[in-house]
């Protein structure tokens, strides 16, 4: 690999897209949570809701054999067989709401190479902005991690104990469908079973970060009656699978802010976040 290809040359390059906030789509995400529908148009768009908009919506000449788009268009060529969410950092300026417009302004922030214990790995950081008429509305940085085939799990910690309200989910093949049809992702150990074991050594489907981020901030909304946060976080820490039963949990901070986290059903720690207010 030339130094003009590295993955670190990708540093700073920049993506736009557009798209109109349509509120059929958020209905259907209301669906696909098991919601009555209640949104409308004007109605403000509801936290990490904004991940069902603005796809990436590559020819399908341009997949890899794991349904992501082939990196090296926008996303660095790394070499890596394997793509993960890891986790991010969301600021909630101000809400954006249905039926409006909007642009989000994606840059490639951060690249960096580490040798874990399984591997090779590449770390990417991208930082969206999103804006509508009346400017911005939502910074994030996403992380990504990509890693060889074939590395080896590790044992996850344990997930706390003590919390001050829990709600149970059992995410199921149907759900993890609607969810990655609904966000245009393709990734292919979210839908298709036999990919997921026999090609990435997964026992099941792979519930979605993105879709477990999302279900700790609507528990958190409803078990603390609070409005929608100004900041989230939050990190992948093991993998929930297809019809596994687990348990988001939460608790308040003397601060003001929100510790949040999924325990997997061997009790085991899947993500953690945090929120203020």
């Amino acid at each position: 690999m030339s130094e003009t290809t590295t993955p670190q040359a990708w540093v700073g390059r920049q993506h736009r897209s557009c798209d109109l906030l349509d509120l059929n789509r958020a209905r259907a995400m209301e669906a696909a949570l098991g919601r009555r529908p209640r949104l409308h148009p004007g109605d403000p768009l509801p936290p990490c809701w904004h991940w069902l908009y603005f796809w990436e919506m590559a020819a399908m000449g341009d997949l890899g054999p794991d349904g992501h788009q082939a990196h090296g268009e926008f996303l660095p060529p790394t070499g890596l067989a394997r793509r993960m969410w890891a986790g991010g950092r969301i600021r909630f300026d101000r809400p954006l709401d249905l039926g409006v417009e909007a642009v989000r302004t994606s840059t490639i922030q951060a690249v960096q190479e580490k040798q874990g214990r399984s591997g090779r790995l590449v770390f990417v950081t991208l930082h969206h902005v999103i804006e509508d008429r009346e400017g911005p509305a939502i910074s994030e940085e996403q992380d990504l991690v990509f890693r060889e085939a074939g590395a080896a799990a590790h044992e996850p910690p344990p997930a706390p104990r003590e919390a001050a309200w829990r709600r149970e989910i059992q995410p199921g093949p149907v759900q993890l469908f609607r969810y990655s049809a609904l966000t245009y992702n393709g990734h292919r150990i979210h839908y298709d079973r036999r990919y997921a074991t026999e090609v990435e050594g997964y026992p099941d489907l792979v519930v979605h970060g993105p879709l477990l981020a999302t279900l700790l901030l609507d528990g958190l909304m409803d078990e603390g009656g609070q409005g929608a946060p100004a900041h989230f976080s939050y990190r992948a820490v093991s993998p929930l699978f297809a019809e596994q039963t687990a348990q988001l949990c939460g608790r308040s901070r003397s601060d003001g802010a929100s510790d949040l986290w999924v325990t997997g059903p061997d009790g085991q720690l899947c993500m953690q976040g945090q929120t203020s207010f």
